[in-house]
């Protein structure tokens, strides 16, 4: 009774080199495919986003492990992922031109306070999206941003319009507070 449970757990039930080959080929065709749908799908800006996110992992699962569902073949799966991953990482930090190509280049969402619809376009990213980006970012309104950039990794990046809102009617109210004391200090001599 023993042996044939620890078989199913620990014998491969295809070749090495397929367990190995079938990983690579997937991670090639995610890197390919995420690279055509855009910086978007990184950056879960919706729930549908998400659930396309989800849902192609457990697409891919048997692709990367075939009919083997023994723990040894899981682990060599998630090794040469891993490893795969480490070695592309590497390769394209010391290779900038090749990075931008796969990467992908930033997009500037807002210059100078104006939103800039074409490229909200191109990145298929709507108001709606960006505004709550920018709140999940502690932005009240787009109103607030100077500038925002869609990096090549899915991230948005804020940079608030100077000075801020909040920073002006603080200065504001401060200089009247300032005109009151010295109309104040006036009456009183």
């Amino acid at each position: 009774m023993q042996m044939p449970l620890l078989r199913d757990i620990f014998v491969l039930t295809l070749p090495l080199t397929e367990k190995i080959l079938r990983p690579v080929l997937v991670y090639v065709f995610l890197i390919v495919a995420f690279r055509l749908a855009g910086k978007r799908e990184l950056a879960q800006l919706n729930p549908f986003d998400l659930v396309v996110l989800l849902t192609i992992s457990n697409t891919v699962q048997n692709a990367i492990i075939g009919e083997d569902n023994s723990v040894t073949g899981g682990v060599i799966g998630a090794a040469t992922l891993l490893i795969l991953n480490y070695g592309v990482v590497r390769f394209l930090y010391t290779h900038e031109r090749l990075e931008q190509v796969v990467e992908g280049q930033a997009a500037v969402l807002i210059e100078d306070g104006m939103v800039q619809h074409h490229c909200l376009k191109d990145e298929l990213i709507t108001l709606t999206d960006l505004a709550t980006a920018a709140h999940k970012q502690g932005f009240s309104s787009l109103d607030e941003i100077d500038r925002a950039v869609l990096d090549p990794g899915g991230s948005i990046a804020f940079f608030p319009k100077k000075p801020t809102p909040e920073t002006a009617r603080h200065e504001e109210m401060m200089k009247r507070l300032d005109q009151i004391s010295a109309q104040l200090a006036a009456l009183r001599a």
